[in-house]
């Protein structure tokens, strides 16, 4: 992991590959970059892949403040800089990572070549809802990480997974019980206010690609059809057998539909 010094943080980030377009990997809640584990190794050969820790998570500051989905996204436009990334990316946002790829789209529009929403939603959060998390975070900071890991890990899973893949659960639940709580408590305040995106899909004039799991209780199949449809020429694929977490669940499906859509990406200039 490399760490790049941005304003009050430092962020971690892991660099794989170097040739190719860069892409940008953006993780869940309550995870790490470690999320994307097999993309990250199979697609390197291709591509230049940047997969950060989000502001408050693995080996990343919070830093002091607010945190919001806005400013995630101005810590990954200065990552780039940090980094010397000049050239558009593809921005890949998976569930919380979505919300961030949402407004680093709507702020750095000229530095995005394609993107990849997966498991994500573009609907805010409603009173309830927001007023739940809040009270979560509360929680978060009294008892510690393993509040979401076990509220959360029944929601990440395909049916059958739990069952046929136990070292894969384990995985994620250590991975989430090794975020620190203020940057759960952070992100859960930051999606509860994060702002409504389904305006902005319209508005989109670079390639996309939708990804969701089949069994999604979270981001529903149905819910990223309507995503993909109203974003102009996205391509929409449901990944069998898979809950939330695609990425991790069903790897070489992932690999595969973004592999042929980076492969369909036009040349720059």
């Amino acid at each position: 992991m490399s760490q790049v010094q941005l304003g009050d943080i430092r962020m971690a980030v892991e660099l794989k590959g170097d040739a190719g377009m860069p892409l940008v990997l953006l993780h869940g809640f309550p995870l790490d970059h470690d999320m994307w584990r097999h993309q990250i190794d199979a697609l390197s050969a291709r591509v230049q892949v940047i997969a950060p820790d989000l502001r408050g998570f693995g080996q990343s500051d919070v830093g002091s403040g607010p945190v919001t989905m806005e400013r995630m996204a101005d810590d990954i436009g200065a990552l780039l800089d940090g980094l010397g990334v000049s050239e558009p990316v593809v921005l890949a946002g998976f569930s919380m990572g979505g919300y961030v790829a949402f407004q680093f789209c709507k702020r750095f529009p000229d530095r995005v070549r394609g993107l990849i929403l997966c498991d994500t939603r573009a609907v805010a959060d409603s009173p309830e809802a927001a007023a739940g998390r809040a009270q979560t975070a509360a929680k978060v900071l009294e008892h510690g990480a393993g509040v979401t890991a076990e509220a959360m890990l029944p929601k990440m899973f395909g049916p059958g997974t739990a069952a046929a893949n136990p070292e894969l659960v384990a995985q994620t639940r250590a991975m989430m019980l090794a975020c620190p709580p203020a940057g759960i408590a952070a992100a859960l305040h930051a999606m509860a206010a994060r702002s409504d995106a389904r305006a902005l899909l319209p508005t989109l004039r670079v390639p996309c690609l939708v990804l969701v799991g089949e069994h999604d209780p979270i981001s529903s199949a149905a819910e990223m059809r309507e995503i993909a449809e109203a974003i102009h020429g996205a391509d929409y694929h449901v990944v069998p057998e898979a809950g939330h977490l695609a990425p991790m669940e069903k790897p070489a499906e992932v690999n595969a539909a973004i592999e042929r859509f980076i492969a369909g990406l036009p040349a720059v200039g």
